[in-house]
């Protein structure tokens, strides 16, 4: 089961162990999904702040 996050923090802290990066645009909120070995996590924001994290984000990005 995917699990939702609902601070940037966590969502920064779970970067460093995720395997992959997937970006879903939906208007005005975009979902964040990171890929770990055990789970997905996502994160849902607005694209200001997407933007701002995709900057630190080092592994593979996929865009839908």
């Amino acid at each position: 089961m995917p699990k939702q996050i609902f601070t940037k923090d966590t969502f920064l802290s779970l970067l460093e162990k995720a395997q992959e990066c997937r970006v879903v645009r939906r208007g005005d909120k975009v979902k964040l999904k990171l890929r770990t070995q055990r789970y997905l996590y996502t994160y849902i924001t607005n694209a200001k702040e997407a933007d701002e994290l995709l900057e630190k984000v080092k592994v593979k990005k996929v865009e839908f």
